[in-house]
């Protein structure tokens, strides 16, 4: 197992990308500790990935808020002894259009969460990264967005893509900051992801088209490399190639996981 023995700490924990990370995590032999802002998708994401909840803890945390943050974090040390990889999923995504029209101070709830309040989460688990670095390895995954480097012609997400590239930036120069302690930085950058976020903008655009779901979709894969998009759970998967030893020589770098749509 990829992550046997290991404490991952799983920010942003829903009905979809957090889910499938907290389920792989513990299939691949992790204790997970589990944040997000709603108990209930937390108490449910912990029973159904861990029924007899001796690999998993959790507690409400809200990633604009230090405190909260630190709170989180000293779960991890409390219930397990400490931290081995933290993977930021949370995140604002709702925050639609481009700059013409925008309300910048959305704008700046955006970058609160998905750039401040990811470095502010990174900085609560230092010391228990560090003590991992020291044991051989730590590890930090940051979800990004193949928005930030091509924006899809679908839906306008500037602030959410913006938010993300800013993060990209973060990483480069957390991940030559923190390798010294061996701890790793990187990114995976999803494109379109079937999960519950995509099938609901699938399922809207044909409602409002009078058409299928099947064709909406389809408009979409026919743009990839491979006959269907990439899955949450195909992006969990590279989150957990990350957090294990198996990337250990890898640090700094950007993963885009998009079935082919976008090639770099």
């Amino acid at each position: 197992m990829l992550l046997a023995d290991k404490t991952v700490v799983v920010s942003g924990v829903g009905a979809g990308l957090g889910h499938e990370v907290a389920a792989a995590c513990v299939r691949e032999g992790a204790r997970v500790v589990l944040g997000a802002r709603t108990e209930a998708n937390l108490a449910a994401c912990a029973a159904a990935v861990d029924p007899d909840r001796t690999h998993s803890a959790y507690r409400t945390v809200d990633i604009r808020d230090e405190d909260q943050c630190a709170a989180l974090a000293a779960l991890a040390d409390e219930r397990f002894g400490g931290i081995d990889a933290v993977v930021h999923v949370a995140a604002l995504d709702t925050v639609m259009g481009g700059l013409e029209d925008a309300d910048l101070a959305e704008w700046q709830q955006v970058l609160d969460v998905n750039l401040l309040g990811t470095l502010r989460m990174t900085r609560a688990c230092l010391p228990a990264l560090k003590a991992a670095g020291a044991r051989g390895d730590g590890s930090v995954v940051m979800i990004g967005t193949q928005s930030s480097v091509a924006p899809p012609t679908q839906v306008r997400q500037a602030a959410y893509a913006a938010s993300k590239g800013a993060l990209v930036s973060a990483m480069y120069s957390l991940a030559r900051e923190l390798g010294p302690h061996r701890i790793r930085v990187n990114t995976v950058q999803p494109g379109w992801m079937w999960g519950p976020m995509v099938e609901g903008y699938v399922t809207w655009t044909a409602e409002s088209e009078g058409s299928a779901p099947e064709a909406v979709r389809g408009r979409l894969e026919e743009r990839m490399a491979l006959p269907r998009m990439a899955e949450d759970g195909d992006v969990a998967e590279t989150v957990v190639f990350f957090a294990s030893g198996r990337a250990r020589g890898i640090t700094g770098q950007c993963l885009l996981v998009n079935a082919g749509e976008l090639m770099r």
